[in-house]
């Protein structure tokens, strides 16, 4: 599916600004005959606590008798009288409907309306509109693309907004045996899919089908969406042992019909389509092609085959292309997080690297519906106590050992940022985030309450940081963690959600080595004896000891989430 752009798309993610700015333009080439309508959203006047909107459609298909167009809104604006159309707004969602005096629309006419609204924090302007149903400003398929991509318009904006998530019973259940634990166990997190097995049910569990049915059960007659993990690259983790899969580095034609394709199969069953399905594809993977590679000092021997023999971008490209074409399926691409791709070598490459896998093994950029960061690990949502900019006696704090020439301290700045980088070398420019917040909340007594004293830009960044970990770079079962924000749609500009993919309770790996039949070896970045490697500056793990595998039950760990979660349960 082809997208039409002006050199102006970058209004799209534009906030309006202060009373008097006039002009927030959605634009759109409409001599393209291909895109079936355009619409003109612009904010022609805010103040204090409100604004005047005013929008122009035109109608680029067969003519009309009546119509109606909507969109919706990231943030609280809520819309309080309008003109020229008769506008109703549910949740987000706002639909403006025609007058009896203006109900015919011809094919290539225009009709424009107004209206009031109300609104709190930022004015983020919507990314998305449809005239009866048909998605605007997107060209519909004549310039080429994917034949076999649902129509545009047939997915929301937002997965998130307006719906309930999936709650995994499973998980659910072992959270409310732990002391404490019903606090959160109806919070709802990731279902992952880690292994062929995994689709039918592993030693009795659910499998995905089981998951999909009790979806169906919670959802009612609202809108519900549920979170699958995709997992299985060959190869998977090259960087990392804890994590290391079943398929061999060659696997990928069985990554495909054994491992895609059935999963494909199964969110295509109509009896699903009432369902938003949003996967997280491949965690722990392209990332590892651009900072793991040779020359560099991180190198592994196993990144260098997943780079050589292309699977990892093979791999994800066949995800993408299969499960995008199941009309109800938000596919969101792993994106690594600040600690691991914020620096300048890592982070324009890694975008370049999202780009060549979302346009490999037929999948196009219109398969991505957004990327998720901090997937399964501890970078804090926002360090409060200073910024990048900040410098102490004349020195940036980017000289500081903890940023260490980062361009980012966090996660929602590194989200933010990302996302603006991957629209402008050409993903769609209503693309929104994720972010895992299941364990980076660094609560507790040892949350510092104000910035570090400013004798250096060491103490000054180490006094004032949420985040306690020894080393960015550190990644499993760290110690001193607690659980994060809750799950909530749409929470700031570009962000889809806040969500908990990685369940809470579940190990990162092993301290010890354990046999098992999982394909999962032991890494010693879970040993809370090892000194490190260049990836952690040669620190301390930060471990917690007596770890089980990876995705196995970690009670102390659970624990230990709850007593430093922020905001405190």
């Amino acid at each position: 599916m082809s997208r039409t752009r002006t050199a102006l798309l970058a209004a799209l993610a534009m906030v309006a600004g202060t009373a008097g700015a006039a002009a927030a333009v959605i634009p759109v080439d409409v001599g393209v005959a291909a895109v079936p309508c355009s619409v003109d959203y612009k904010v022609q006047s805010q103040w204090g606590a409100g604004f005047t909107g005013a929008v122009t459609v035109t109608n680029n298909s067969a003519a009309k008798s009546s119509w109606a167009v909507k969109w919706s809104y990231a943030g609280n604006q809520q819309v309080t009288s309008g003109w020229n159309a008769k506008i109703s707004q549910s949740g987000t969602a706002v639909t403006a409907a025609n007058e009896s005096y203006n109900a015919s629309l011809p094919s290539g006419g225009s009709v424009s309306f107004g209206f009031n609204a109300s609104y709190s924090g930022t004015n983020a302007l919507p990314t998305t509109f449809t005239l009866d149903g048909v998605t605007c400003n997107v060209d519909d398929g004549g310039g080429g693309g994917d034949p076999t991509d649902p129509p545009a318009g047939s997915r929301v904006d937002n997965p998130y907004a307006g719906a309930k998530v999936y709650v995994n019973p499973e998980w659910a259940a072992k959270a409310a045996a732990e002391p404490g634990g019903s606090r959160i166990s109806n919070q709802p997190t990731g279902v992952w899919l880690d292994r062929i097995a995994a689709i039918n049910g592993v030693n009795g569990g659910m499998g995905l089908r089981a998951h999909l049915d009790q979806a169906l059960v919670q959802k009612g007659s609202g809108e519900l969406a549920v979170q699958l993990v995709i997992y299985n690259l060959p190869g998977r983790d090259c960087a990392a042992l804890a994590s290391n899969g079943e398929l061999g580095a060659t696997e990928i034609d069985r990554y495909k019909t054994a491992y895609i394709d059935p999963i494909a199969a199964i969110l295509a069953d109509p009896k699903y389509a009432g369902l938003r399905i949003v996967t997280t594809v491949e965690i722990d993977s392209l990332p590892n092609l651009v900072t793991n590679v040779s020359p560099r000092a991180t190198a592994t021997a196993n990144c260098d085959t997943m780079k050589a023999n292309g699977n990892y971008v093979k791999g994800v490209g066949y995800a993408l292309n299969k499960l995008g074409d199941v009309p109800n399926v938000y596919n969101y691409v792993d994106a690594g997080h600040h600690g691991w791709l914020g620096w300048d070598d890592n982070f324009g490459a890694s975008a370049d690297m999202f780009k060549q896998a979302a346009t490999a093994e037929g999948a196009t950029v219109a398969d991505v519906h957004g990327f998720i960061v901090n997937t399964a690990n501890y970078s804090a949502l926002k360090e409060d106590h200073f910024t990048i900019n900040d410098t102490v006696n004349g020195s940036s704090v980017r000289l500081s050992k903890w940023v260490d020439w980062n361009r980012y301290v966090d996660e929602l700045s590194y989200a933010q940022a990302m996302r603006n980088q991957l629209v402008s070398i050409g993903f769609d420019s209503g693309i929104g985030m994720l972010i895992d917040t299941s364990r980076n909340g660094w609560g507790g007594t040892a949350r510092p309450t104000g910035p570090g004293a400013t004798t250096s830009v060491d103490t000054y960044v180490d006094g004032g940081r949420y985040d306690r970990r020894i080393h960015l770079g550190n990644w499993c079962n760290q110690s001193g963690a607690g659980l994060g924000e809750r799950p909530k749609a749409a929470p700031a500009a570009g962000i889809d959600a806040y969500v908990w993919i990685k369940p809470p309770g579940e190990s990162d790996g092993s301290s010890t080595a354990i046999p098992n039949d999982e394909g999962k070896g032991f890494d010693r970045m879970c040993d809370p004896t090892y000194t490190g490697n260049p990836r952690n500056n040669n620190n301390l793990s930060g471990a917690l000891p007596n770890a089980p595998l990876s995705g196995h039950w970690f009670s102390a760990q659970f624990q230990e989430l709850m007593k430093n979660a922020y905001p405190a349960l």
